[in-house]
């Protein structure tokens, strides 16, 4: 694999925490959703985390990451960070919030650090797959890495499938 690093690769190598670079092919850098990566990838659709933004009703924005075949439950996620709301971001706005691009909107290393929350199932795995900061990038990590460097909380906030 080429030596480019993305600033996620670049964060985890100054905190000295192990990692394992990941590409899986796309077409310039149209995004594709989080299953077709994980098929591509060869991995477990629930190992891959894909990061939504919200902005809650106290105007503040939360990221929250969650398996990519799920859904963020709105309800749940608010009360993960105790605000009595939270909606998604427009896509407009991602770049101006984080410093990524949708499809590359990884938890770590946006512009400004924002309360984040990983869905509990992550902290049963090993590692887990997010978005390396760059469509066609992904990092696995250690969903504990990945709380700390982003200073994440673990909580139930996907939709019971029902």
């Amino acid at each position: 694999m080429a030596e480019f690093k993305t600033n996620v690769y670049r964060i985890f190598d100054k905190e000295k925490l192990p990692y394992t670079p990941h590409t899986y092919p796309h077409e310039h850098d149209d995004p594709v959703d989080g299953v077709t990566v994980a098929n591509s990838m060869g991995i477990p659709v629930e190992r891959v985390f894909k990061t939504l933004v919200t902005h809650g009703s106290d105007k503040n924005y939360y990221v929250f990451d969650v398996p990519v075949a799920r859904e963020l439950d709105l309800k749940k996620a608010a009360r993960a960070v105790g605000v009595k709301s939270v909606e998604m971001i427009h896509v407009a706005e991602i770049n101006k919030v984080t410093g990524y691009i949708r499809g590359g909107c990884s938890p770590i290393g946006m512009k400004k650090k924002y309360r984040t929350v990983f869905d509990s199932s992550a902290a049963g795995f090993d590692t887990i797959f997010v978005s390396a900061g760059k469509i066609g990038w992904q990092i696995e990590a250690a969903p504990g890495d990945l709380a700390k460097l982003s200073g994440a909380d673990f909580a139930d906030i996907v939709m019971d499938n029902g």
